[in-house]
């Protein structure tokens, strides 16, 4: 769903203020506790998404992409902590290929989970963050 010129600039501005927290690579590896290599493959993988962000146009990732690893599933009985202690959100992937196969690119879909929705009453990332995939996930599959 990318278009050229004045659309990019748009999801560009909107990619940058409706995200409060990127990480770069580097940083990203270094709170999941793995190296750089894991985080690309995690790119490719679906499991996470990014964009060129920011004055130097460096490629990151939106912090909200990653909880404490005790919340990695919140729908799921709560846990100790004794896995790691940060990780990849369990229902963002799903969530992507959803986007993904109704035409979204990464940018497109960032703004998508970072755009505050009526229906969720929050943005589509804070309903994940809550344990509300379900909800997400209809609404993104409605985007069809």
């Amino acid at each position: 769903m990318s278009f050229p010129g004045a659309y990019a600039d748009r999801v560009n501005n909107d990619l940058e203020s409706l995200v409060d927290e990127w990480l770069t690579v580097p940083d990203l590896a270094e709170r999941l506790g793995v190296d750089a290599g894991r985080v690309r493959r995690l790119l490719q993988e679906g499991r996470l998404a990014g964009a060129r962000v920011g004055e130097r146009k460096v490629f990151s990732v939106p912090a909200d992409f990653v909880v404490p690893g005790h919340l990695a599933n919140p729908a799921a009985p709560s846990r100790t902590q004794d896995g790691p202690e940060w990780t990849v959100l369990a229902s963002l992937q799903g969530t992507l290929t959803v986007l993904k196969d109704v035409g979204y690119t990464d940018e497109d879909a960032i703004v998508w989970l970072f755009t505050p929705s009526e229906a969720l009453t929050t943005s589509p990332i804070g309903a994940l963050r809550a344990g509300r995939k379900t909800e997400v996930r209809r609404l993104a599959q409605a985007e069809l």
